[in-house]
């Protein structure tokens, strides 16, 4: 078998509403070897993978992919349901998969549900070989796979902390995206509404604060100056200035780096000159500044306040093993960490002791070696501070903090200046006012672990992300989700995402929008391109200005990645017509119009659909809509919208000339036509339709009738507002008519428009991509003919066809109309502009379909055309 294709659909696609692998997969000869002709792969198989019983396939049942394999099917549908159990085996809860046959014999399109994408994709590799395997009785290693996709796992998956936070967003039904692999630098939310964290360090987290927490002798002297227990000690660089503090405080001292964290570089209960040299050379090593200080007995507790509040206690124990009179010290510890409980850092509850030169020395002042028998019961302390990441435990104390140690965390977190902050205090019980016990508050740390608190060893665990989520925002209701509009269809999609994000922004709204030829951030440009796809999404949900995201949504990137959100206020299905067929198995104007309906099945519970109600598929697709449903035609006859306003339901049509609203029995009237500038007076009707589409959407995002109708008649075919779409230039005696016209619908629909426009002769510059079919370059080519007196054909991409291929194809269509159209090939864009500029004069109508719009007004620009020729009365040349 071999996969042709690989990759992750990230939010709503084609064969799923939710995120999910794409597989396009040849199974080679297996197309004649189906399931039912391979002895015994059900018992195999199940004996491999005995949870497989409880898929249920199409059936519905438990076992029913099991009875679909005993009465026969083919290895893709195989590797499917492989691909979902692997998942489910290493800790993934993943259920949803579907297979298809595609248009080529033995290729099919396998879809799977994941929760990680690097883990999807590899327990999709995986699947093939295993599968593979199975239909031809070869080895199959379970453990081995099992734990090749463990080491994915454990490289991609957020930390215990940052999961916690995550898990709790999700349980809000706040978005969350993860903007860095290496860091866990992570953003809730949308456009102005976002919070980001980083780890347990959030975006409000002050600079000063965290500065102080990381400089343990300036949190010192800020704790000790506001009257808060903390140990007698002073900074030094030097072994004799240690030396001269510890004889001052008095032996035992503690000795730590003045920078640092996870306890490393830390030493306690250090009792004379030599050990403290030792611990002096130890943290020296993290930090040229040393602290030595009074070491404080007593038990280690972290203290966790959240936004003001103590969210959570633990008591901490230092990485410790516990003698059963026959086991020697290093043979304790290799059983201890042969606890399933413990992993590699923060991969599990408890984290793998790890013996280091502090151990050893730990260890040596305990009289012991690894080789010494330790007596039952007995236990020998293999670490100096309690830190889980060097392999200590955690008991939950949450519940006995005395309310005066509570206050004394809160106003610690205060006094620093930190909304999340952890405190590490040794004493002796939480149960008593600090001041009846020998107590000290040691550290306090920015960014702390959560790890202890939601997973303790002994004791409840917390759920100390929600607290989190809880401050980043107040608002139980919020989700953080800014308003998205996403248009989608055939054509018109550009002029009516510009069309509505002008609404918009003329209503006060600042807005994000990516479209074919820009992403503008409130009406700035800040990429040039085509972002109609689910990456310009992102880049606009990112940006933290952005009160409104408008969206254009292009059929091939929801084929390749699915949309780049996972839900939407308003979807807008323009139309559905022949383009791009053949592409990505989509050969049907139906599948396209699955396709394209995926935006409106996208819209959230209480959101809108817009739907052009004169184009059948749409209105067909209606049953893939969410939300509230407003209808927008052309026609104010049309007998589906009148039965949907006469059900109290909204729509946008035209009526005496006036683009109205109607619901019920109300028509409010929005403009006249006639004052719409982009629909030329009403001759260029998809652009009436367009104004109909906008004002819909812009109509469920909140805009008022005034504000609609303000926007409309502000909103000009100019290169400025509307590049490349219409724009029509008047130029020393000519016009110039620049569109992007590059399918056949949307040539019929200029058409119109061309021919309402006075000339002398119509000249046009045109192509199409060559990913087009035969037919449909061919019919291009006739269109073209049929309108324009000359054409001049370029080709502007060739698009895996052999180049020329398509210009032949156009030509070919041209010429096949009767009449006296010229026609050329001149293959490169520019100079078949230049050479239309020189051909056109006086009164001439010059169309240029073409991609360089900025090139071609350049060159309009001072640009002086040829008079008209002088003729006769009966138009002779004279």
């Amino acid at each position: 078998m071999n996969i042709i294709e690989h990759r992750a659909l990230r939010g709503p696609n084609y064969y799923s509403r939710y995120p999910a692998i794409f597989m396009r997969l040849d199974i080679g000869e297996l197309e004649e070897r189906p399931s039912d002709l391979v002895p015994g792969i059900v018992e195999r198989l199940t004996t491999l993978l005995p949870t497989l019983q409880e898929h249920r396939c199409s059936i519905g049942r438990p076992g029913g992919f099991l009875a679909r394999l005993e009465r026969g099917t083919w290895a893709g549908h195989v590797v499917e349901h492989v691909a979902i159990e692997l998942q489910n085996l290493i800790g993934f809860s993943v259920g949803y998969g579907k297979t298809v046959d595609s248009y080529e014999t033995g290729i099919y399109n396998v879809v799977y549900r994941y929760r990680d994408e690097a883990c999807g994709l590899a327990a999709g590799v995986e699947s093939v070989d295993l599968v593979e395997r199975l239909f031809r009785d070869a080895e199959i290693d379970l453990p081995d796979i099992l734990e090749r996709l463990r080491q994915v796992r454990d490289a991609h998956m957020l930390g215990p902390s940052t999961a916690a936070i995550v898990n709790a967003a999700t349980q809000r039904g706040i978005p969350h995206v993860r903007l860095s692999e290496e860091n866990s630098y992570i953003q809730f939310g949308h456009g102005h509404r976002q919070q980001r964290i980083q780890a347990t360090v959030t975006g409000r987290t002050g600079l000063v604060g965290y500065g102080i927490a990381d400089d343990k002798e300036w949190t010192k002297q800020l704790l000790g100056d506001a009257g808060i227990p903390v140990p007698k000690g002073q900074v030094c660089g030097a072994f004799n200035e240690a030396l001269d503090i510890a004889r001052g405080i008095g032996y035992p001292v503690a000795v730590k780096p003045v920078v640092g964290n996870h306890g490393r570089g830390v030493s306690t209960n250090i009792e004379d000159d030599q050990a403290l040299s030792d611990a002096f050379d130890i943290a020296s090593l993290r930090h040229p500044s040393v602290i030595v200080e009074q070491y404080i007995r007593g038990e280690d507790h972290r203290l966790l306040v959240i936004d003001g509040k103590l969210v959570a206690a633990a008591r901490r124990r230092p990485a410790h093993v516990v003698g059963d009179g026959v086991t020697t010290l290093q043979g304790l510890v290799d059983k201890e960490n042969r606890d399933p409980r413990r992993g590699i850092g923060h991969e599990n509850l408890l984290t793998q002791i790890q013996l280091d030169d502090q151990s050893l020395r730990l260890i040596g002042q305990q009289n012991l070696t690894l080789q010494s028998v330790i007596p039952a019961g007995d236990i020998v302390y293999l670490k100096p501070t309690a830190n889980l990441s060097t392999g200590g435990t955690a008991t939950d104390v949450t519940d006995d903090v005395h309310p005066e140690v509570r206050y004394v965390a809160e106003r610690i977190a205060r006094l620093v200046g930190l909304d999340i902050i952890g405190i590490d205090l040794l004493a002796e019980t939480l149960t008593l006012p600090l001041e009846e016990q020998s107590a000290a508050v040691v550290e306090v740390n920015a960014g702390p672990g959560f790890r202890m608190h939601l997973s303790p060893t002994h004791g409840e665990g917390r759920d100390v992300g929600r607290p989190v989520i809880d401050m980043l925002f107040p608002d139980s209701e919020a989700t953080g989700r800014i308003p998205i509009a996403a248009v989608t269809g055939t054509n018109g999609k550009t002029t009516t995402v510009r069309l509505l994000s002008h609404l918009l922004r003329q209503a006060g709204r600042s807005v994000g929008m990516a479209c074919t030829g820009t992403i503008e951030i409130d009406n700035h440009v800040i990429m040039r391109g085509d972002y109609s796809g689910p990456q310009a999404a992102a880049i606009v949900l990112r940006e933290p200005t952005v009160e409104c995201a408008v969206l254009e949504v292009a059929r091939g990137g929801i084929m390749r990645r699915g949309l780049g959100f996972d839900e939407c206020d308003v979807g807008v299905l323009l139309n559905i017509a022949s383009d791009h067929l053949g592409e990505h198995d989509i050969h049907t104007l139906d599948e396209l119009a699955r396709c394209k309906t995926v935006v409106i099945d996208a819209v959230r519970q209480g959101g809108t659909a817009v739907l052009n109600a004169d184009d059948l598929r749409v209105l067909e697709g209606q049953e893939w809509a969410r939300g509230d449903i407003i209808f927008f035609t052309l026609d104010p006859h049309s007998r589906p919208v009148r039965q949907h306003v006469r059900e109290q339901g909204i729509a946008f049509t035209v009526h005496n000339e006036r683009i109205v609203m109607r619901q019920g029995h109300v028509e409010a009237e929005v403009i006249p036509v006639v004052d719409v500038p982009i629909t030329f007076e009403g001759h260029a009707r998809f652009n009436v339709a367009n104004a109909l589409a906008a004002s819909a959407a812009a109509y469920a995002l909140g805009l008022s009738i005034a504000d609609i109708q303000r926007g409309l008649q502000t909103f000009h075919p100019t290169p400025g507002q509307n590049p490349g779409r219409t724009n029509l230039i008047d130029a020393d005696g000519m016009k110039v008519l620049i569109d992007y016209g590059h399918n056949v619908p949307a040539l019929e629909a200029l058409s119109e428009l061309v021919g309402c426009i006075p000339a002398r002769r119509r000249i046009s510059v045109a192509s199409a991509p060559g990913n087009r079919r035969d037919e449909d370059l061919f019919t291009l080519g006739t269109l073209l003919a049929r309108m324009h007196d000359v054409v001049f054909i370029y080709e502007t991409d060739a698009r895996g066809r052999t180049p020329g291929d398509a210009a032949r194809l156009l030509r070919e269509g041209a010429e096949s109309i009767p009449g006296d159209c010229h026609v050329e090939v001149i293959m490169e864009e520019q100079e078949a502009v230049d050479r239309a500029f020189n051909e056109a004069g006086e009164g001439d109508l010059l169309v240029l379909l073409i991609d360089d719009v900025e090139g071609a007004i350049e060159r309009i620009r001072g640009r002086r055309f040829q008079p008209a020729a002088a003729t006769t009365p009966d138009g002779e040349p004279t």
